[in-house]
């Protein structure tokens, strides 16, 4: 799921699509009066990701703003459905700045030896075919053992607070289904943690040294398993699309097997919190999941439109042209916001109303493209155990939405604060 982000932003450290072409307007479009902002409207589109409620500002953008120039940011950013269909669609757009293809804080770490080997991470002939491998190994996935794997891990740490439960389930139910032993699962996590902090823009000295050693580590781990004469599960079938490929570098598989853990750690640990949310919200919804567990995919995908953990990605432009009828430059980027698009009422009408049988829902939480997440289900299936399970033990709903936090990011919602 983090594939949609562009890069995983900093938290506190805890041991933690459908699209369709849309049309775009042509400028020349009346446009409707403008939404009501509330008096604390968030500052632009990156401080929207931590508003306690961004969505009359998304709104206004995609109503007045589909796709314009922030020069305080330095960045185009792309709110309306039609506009972020176009960018994440162009053959212009790539996911790292050419200068840069590894953050610099990372060179010369297995952190950045990770970095760099990652699908999600690359453009061209790298690639195209190791997202096909990518792809092939996670529709691989039993959806009946994915199920029950997570209705096990949820049910084994649902004791611990709610935070570590949120970030620890995907991290424990990924990395089982790649053939990690389970005595290896909570060392795991606690790495994954610590990785994905160091990958965050702007991660100080210490979150760095933690991520860098984590990612040492966690590369160690998954080689020695690569080297075991049948490797088993999801890391045994990532092999053998990689091979099929021609890509049967032990370094660039371990990589991605790491890429598994770390993409679902803050998406779905924030698709959890922002379901409690909606459920603290909506109490007629509550009372309809509780009487009828069928009805989870249902509020898990509303959730994924109403209130999604992905917010944003970026794009850079690889050269001169024209994307979503704006002339770019080489090097310009482009901040994606998902969740504005999931607003806009050109892609669902009554967008601002949660509906658990919202007809042909369209959801650009996991981009679109080719670089499009193929997490979903997965990621949605360990959300829904991890809800389920949270309903079950009584949870206290309305404590969680009175206190609630957003952590610190610039792409990622997640409603976990220090408390929890």
């Amino acid at each position: 799921m983090e594939e949609a982000t562009g890069s995983v932003e900093q938290r506190t450290r805890s041991p933690e699509r459908s699209t369709r072409s849309l049309p775009r307007s042509n400028g020349s479009v009346e446009r409707p009066p403008r939404y009501p902002l509330p008096m604390t409207s968030p500052s632009d589109p990156i401080a929207a990701v931590t508003h306690p409620d961004p969505y009359p500002f998304y709104a206004d953008l995609v109503a007045h703003r589909p796709l314009y120039r922030d020069e305080a940011l330095r960045l185009w950013v792309a709110t309306s459905a039609a506009a972020v269909i176009a960018v994440l669609t162009s053959d212009l757009g790539r996911v790292r700045p050419l200068t840069e293809p590894v953050p610099a804080a990372l060179l010369g770490s297995p952190a950045g030896e990770i970095f760099r080997h990652l699908v999600r991470m690359n453009d061209g002939p790298g690639h195209c075919p190791f997202k096909q491998a990518v792809s092939a190994t996670l529709d691989s996935v039993d959806p009946a053992l994915a199920a029950a794997r997570s209705r096990e891990w949820a049910a084994r740490i649902a004791v611990e607070p709610l935070a570590d439960f949120a970030f620890h389930l995907p991290v424990y139910v990924t990395a089982s289904l790649l053939g990690v032993p389970d005595g290896d699962l909570y060392q795991t996590a606690l790495r994954v943690s610590d990785l994905v902090a160091s990958f965050a823009p702007g991660a100080g000295p210490e979150s760095l040294a933690r991520g860098k050693m984590a990612a040492g580590h966690l590369l160690e781990f998954f080689r020695g398993l690569l080297s075991e004469p049948a490797p088993s599960g999801l890391l045994g079938a990532l092999g053998a699309e990689a091979r099929r490929v021609g890509r049967e570098d032990h370094d660039v598989i371990a990589a991605n097997a790491i890429g598994f853990l770390f993409q679902s750690h803050d998406a779905t640990a924030g698709l959890i919190g922002n379901t409690l949310v909606t459920l603290a919200s909506h109490p007629d919804v509550l009372a309809k999941v509780t009487a009828d567990r069928g009805l989870l995919p249902q509020l898990l995908q509303e959730v994924l439109r109403f209130d999604p953990s992905v917010q944003n990605t970026r794009r850079f432009i690889a050269r001169d042209g024209v994307v979503a009828g704006e002339t770019m430059k080489e090097g310009d980027a482009i901040l994606v916001v998902l969740a504005a698009a999931n607003r806009d009422p050109a892609a669902n009408p009554r967008p601002d109303r949660f509906e658990l049988h919202r007809q042909d829902r369209q959801i650009f939480t996991f981009g679109a493209g080719i670089h499009a997440c193929p997490g979903e289900a997965i990621a949605t299936t360990i959300a829904q155990a991890g809800i389920d399970r949270l309903i079950d033990s009584r949870f206290d709903l309305q404590r969680f939405l009175a206190a609630r936090v957003y952590r610190p990011s610039g792409n990622v919602r997640m409603p976990f604060g220090h408390l929890h």
